[in-house]
């Protein structure tokens, strides 16, 4: 009936095409009428993306929620989809563009550009739900979304032009993140600082209506910076308002070298009098800081630089305003369309040249760079589209300040009130092709129509102009404007896209159907939990939060789970240049999903990044065929389901018992589970099927199920199917495919019809206790398990048997002693079990409960000899745990180590401790031997 060997590659599949074809994960699929809503909305994965790690790690924790509460008869949805993901996707279509030779997409145009995108999606787009489909993930994917799709498409509309009418949604000239090389605005999240080795180039500033003379510190003012291109855009110089060096030159103006413009001196508290000179050059332009110092002291923004980082000085009205152009030339023909490499070379050689450079030092610095396409990022002033974020956090906030939504582990609540709290206007424009265009068209006079459609914006502008309206490309509408002919004006469509974050921002209720009042919406709305990464608590959960109460008047979700980072075995970070990426494929490939899905739950402790390992995930499909093998030994004992077998009315103690830790071990599972607590739950379902189960209740079962037929036999194999089932049901939502296998072949052998599929079975609902027959076999294993424990550290040879004697016990013991003997014996190498007043000669000790358990060894072992080894195994031990000490005690390892390093040192420290005490307690019992 069974196979011999456990084959995931076998039935992961063929259980898969089982699910699909009962249509087991259709939202509300099991759950009774009336039944509680529970729903989980899937991050969404980029529609480029490919499985990774930190995605097999959130939908292994979400289907462990989604399938837990679907077995306690809720009416679940996980709702799935895949996020349209602007810039990766347009970079991917542009590179096969290039590889094929063909047109770029500025030579295709922007609608035979996008014909091309919609293709290459509906090429490659289902990779990733195939590989979630082989993960397990139980979504409803005939319910699956994509942010660009009809409806997702409508949401987004409607929601920037209610944004726009409320004055929540503006353009405005801020600085950006500017990638030079993809020629778009880009998210904090798509940039990565780098260490560089670089220069701090020291200038001197020579202080107005003051002859310049290097020699005299008192005719200049000295300026440190690693941009010293960006110079020629500086409007003012700052220093701390207390810093009584600068004190007397506030208010008073320095010349710009190179420039001849005059710049104030500012007191403002960005400056550090302990950093440097303590003056800083302020370039409101081309630095973040620099831009808020600006705003403070009303300061010029200068911008030097076109879109491609390349210096633009003739022409450029904002660097010449007040300046003498003719003057300049010099400068400009010398600076003109240099990439800002170059530009700082010949701005130094000019400024040393001048005698404006004080001193160059190396300095090692981080510099922003754009995780796509690898150039440096630059900080730009640019008309953008932004939404005011202050506004639509307020709410947000104390959404999570009352409770209505809290984050697990609550610590994470902090990070999102620092960012929230801080929150500057959100950028939502991206200079890009593929995304949501923002519905905004442009008319000659400056005016911004913002509607749903073309035909709303040709009423409002008909009314608007009182002339007919055309519309055109903006080339064209611009043309169109220096002729002003009357009669017909033209418009032109902005051209820029939405930042995707805004599609994915209406993501819980845009999936259910919104701006519709669908059913979905009513029911499903707000959602249950939201699982998700730290990194994007501000990029996307606070969004959603801000999107939800502002739409909808509601939280989004109840809870925020935030799962740590999965990183290799040492705790190093992954990433492909060192060459430690693990693939989750690659590991479902050689061990199964059920394996990696487990390691990836046991691993998951709140609030601890997830190491994982090889060993481990091949530890964890070991413990598979562990259950494998032992559902397959109770069929081969006749342990079939009964059906009028009734667990309260169970009679012999040993059914007693493994029904008693079968109901506790479900109670703790379902506990661990609703507070979030994963590695707990796979902790306790893992200890109760492998220890208690197979290791014990098996083997104490053995000779009954394997004797001659009677009541109590009879019991056991009913008892045993029902455990069986209960192993099946709390373990389902870790090991879905296994465990489905199972309870059809179980069925299949017992020849009954189960009324649903596991995925749909109800999750256990408690059982009978019984605390005395759990007292009495969990001393039975406890002596066991000690006496075992003492045979190893002393060095007892495991092909001779031991007396085992045990001292102070009470009737109960003596009772459970008696009863049990022939099972003690047999597993604990025992030639007797005995009861004494005092401890035998000779003899080895050890606790359980109130009863002193002796080991008699006179015969057995060299005691002179093994207290020798045991002493010189201690010594070396000390001596090991002194090193560790020295290492985590010394300040310069903890200055110079990685926390990884220092985290490996203090684990180890730990093992080498409980090892040590090992040894001393092992001394210890021979002591009495003396």
């Amino acid at each position: 009936m069974f196979d011999k060997t456990y084959d995931a590659s076998d039935i992961e599949p063929r259980i898969r095409g089982v699910w699909d074809e009962a249509n087991a994960f259709a939202a509300g699929a099991g759950a009774g009428r009336d039944a509680d809503p529970y729903c989980i909305v899937i991050p969404p994965p980029n529609v480029t993306g490919s499985l990774h790690m930190g995605h097999a790690l959130n939908n292994t924790l979400q289907d462990i929620l989604i399938r837990y509460n679907r077995m306690l008869g809720k009416d679940v949805l996980w709702q799935p989809g895949t996020d349209h993901a602007g810039i990766a996707t347009q970079m991917v279509v542009e590179r096969q563009l290039a590889a094929e030779g063909n047109m770029t997409r500025r030579e295709m145009g922007r609608e035979a550009f996008l014909e091309r995108v919609w293709e290459w999606k509906a090429q490659s787009g289902g990779t990733i739900k195939a590989q979630l489909d082989r993960l397990g993930a139980s979504c409803d994917w005939s319910r699956e979304r994509f942010t660009m799709d009809e409806g997702l498409s409508d949401a987004v509309l409607t929601v920037f032009v209610r944004l726009f009418k409320q004055g929540l949604i503006y353009r405005d000239k801020r600085l950006v993140n500017w990638d030079p090389a993809l020629l778009t605005a880009i998210s904090d999240l798509e940039v990565e600082s780098r260490e560089i080795r670089g220069e701090l180039v020291h200038f001197r500033y020579p202080l107005a209506d003051a002859t310049f003379d290097p020699e005299n510190p008192a005719t200049y003012i000295v300026v440190a910076t690693t941009r010293p291109e960006t110079m020629l855009g500086d409007t003012a110089v700052a220093v701390h308002p207390e810093d009584e060096r600068y004190q007397a030159l506030i208010g008073r103006d320095v010349v710009l070298p190179l420039v001849g413009r005059r710049i104030p001196i500012v007191g403002d508290h960005y400056s550090d009098p302990e950093k440097g000179s303590g003056a800083v050059k302020i370039t409101p332009a081309h630095d973040f800081n620099d831009f808020e110092v600006g705003k403070r002291h009303k300061l010029r923004l200068i911008n030097i630089f076109d879109e491609q980082a390349a210096v633009r000085l003739d022409g450029n009205d904002d660097f010449l305003e007040g300046l003498d152009a003719a003057a300049l030339a010099a400068l400009i023909e010398a600076l003109e369309g240099k990439d800002r490499y170059e530009a700082r070379k010949r701005v130094n050689a000019m400024m040393e040249e001048g005698s404006f450079i004080e001193k160059v030092e190396p300095n090692v610095h981080q510099v922003p760079y754009g995780d796509r396409s690898g150039v440096a990022v630059e900080p730009f002033l640019t008309d953008q589209w932004y939404v005011n974020a202050k506004r639509l956090a307020e709410p947000a906030i104390e959404a999570v300040r009352e409770g209505r939504t809290k984050f697990v582990p609550e610590n994470w609540a902090k990070t999102y009130y620092d960012w929230m709290e801080n929150i500057q206007p959100w950028c939502v424009s991206r200079q890009l092709w593929w995304g949501h265009q923002i519905p905004a068209w442009y008319g000659p006079d400056g005016k911004i129509f913002v509607e749903r459609s073309e035909e709303d914006v040709r009423r409002s502008a008909e009314i608007h102009y009182g002339s007919s309206i055309a519309f055109a490309e903006r080339t064209e509408a611009l043309a169109a404007w220096e002729i002003s002919e009357e009669g017909t004006t033209v418009l032109y469509r902005e051209e820029d896209v939405l930042d995707t974050w805004f599609s994915s921002a209406l993501w819980p209720f845009s999936t259910l159907g919104w701006p519709e009042r669908t059913p979905e919406l009513r029911k499903y709305y707000p959602t249950s939990v939201l699982s998700t990464g730290f990194d994007i608590i501000f990029f996307w959960v606070a969004r959603m939060m801000m999107m939800g109460l502002h739409f909808l008047n509601r939280e989004p979700f109840e809870t925020v789970y935030i799962h740590a980072l999965v990183r290799d075995e040492k705790g190093a970070k992954m990433s492909k240049s060192k060459g430690n990426v693990v693939d989750p494929l690659e590991l479902m490939d050689e061990f199964g999903a059920d394996a990696l899905r487990f390691t990836l739950a046991a691993l998951a402790v709140q609030g601890r990044d997830v190491k994982i390992a090889k060993a481990r995930v091949q530890g964890y499909r070991n413990f598979a065929t562990k259950l494998w093998n032992a559902v397959r030994f109770a069929d081969m004992n006749e342990c079939r389901l009964a059906p009028g077998f009734d667990p309260a009315a169970a009679e012999t103690t040993l059914a007693r018992w493994i029904l008693t830790e079968a109901a506790r071990a479900e109670a703790e599972v379902a506990r661990h589970i609703e507070a979030y607590r994963f590695n707990d739950a796979a902790a306790a379902v893992y200890r109760f099927t492998w220890n208690t189960f197979c290791d014990w209740y098996l083997e104490l079962a053995k000779p009954v199920l394997m004797g001659p037929n009677g009541p109590e036999k009879t019991e056991l194999r009913a008892a045993t199917a029902a455990v069986v089932d209960v192993i099946l049901k709390i373990l389902h939502p870790f090991m879905p495919f296994l465990t489905e296998e199972l309870w059809a072949a179980t069925a299949e052998a017992s020849g009954t019809q189960r009324k649903t599929l596991l995925v749909h079975a109800p999750w256990p609902a408690g059982g009978p206790v019984d605390d005395s027959a759990a007292s009495e076999i969990n001393f039975v294993v406890d002596l066991v398990a000690t006496v075992r424990s003492v045979r190893a550290e002393t060095n007892v040879p495991a092909s001779i048997e031991a007396d085992i004697v045990l001292v102070g016990a009470d009737a109960s013991v003596e009772e459970w002693a008696e009863r049990h003997a022939p099972a003690i014996k047999r597993l604990a190498r025992a030639k007797a079990v005995t009861l004494a007043g005092f401890a035998p000669p000779n003899s080895a000790q050890a606790v359980v409960g109130d009863v002193v358990v002796c080991l008699p060894l006179a015969g057995l072992v060299d005691i002179d000899a093994e207290r020798a080894r045991l002493t010189k195994e201690v010594g070396r031990l000390e001596k090991e745990l002194g090193k560790i000490d020295g290492r985590l005690n010394n300040e310069r390892f903890l200055e110079k180590a990685d926390a990884d390093t220092i985290d490996e040192q203090r684990q180890k420290r730990d093992e080498t401790s409980v090892r040590l005490e090992k040894m001393r307690a092992a001394i210890g019992r021979l002591e009495p031997a003396l």
